[in-house]
């Protein structure tokens, strides 16, 4: 594959492989180690989608964590200003 772009704006393979790289660096404590290939690039991408799902579930937990502490507080305590502040920066 070339390393070039077509004129129709197509990603070269050095683009993809420099895309896939930086993907690579945001996984935490990725069990992926850089290889080579079709399978490699295959596994990296399941890895991705399976930390986006985690962090998803991790806000949705968080969500329901911050809905029961902000029902059971006095809304007009200085603990429910911080959280109210804290939720608009």
């Amino acid at each position: 594959m070339s390393s070039r772009r077509s004129s129709r704006g197509n990603i070269s393979e050095d683009e993809i492989n420099e895309l896939i790289s930086k993907l690579q660096s945001l996984l935490p404590a990725s069990s992926h180690r850089r290889g080579s290939g079709q399978a490699s690039t295959t596994k990296l991408l399941k890895e991705t989608c399976s930390y986006i799902k985690s962090l998803h579930r991790e806000v949705d937990d968080l969500s329901d964590r911050l809905s029961d502490l902000m029902s059971t507080m006095d809304h007009n305590s200085p603990g429910a200003e911080i959280i109210r502040s804290i939720l608009r920066s």
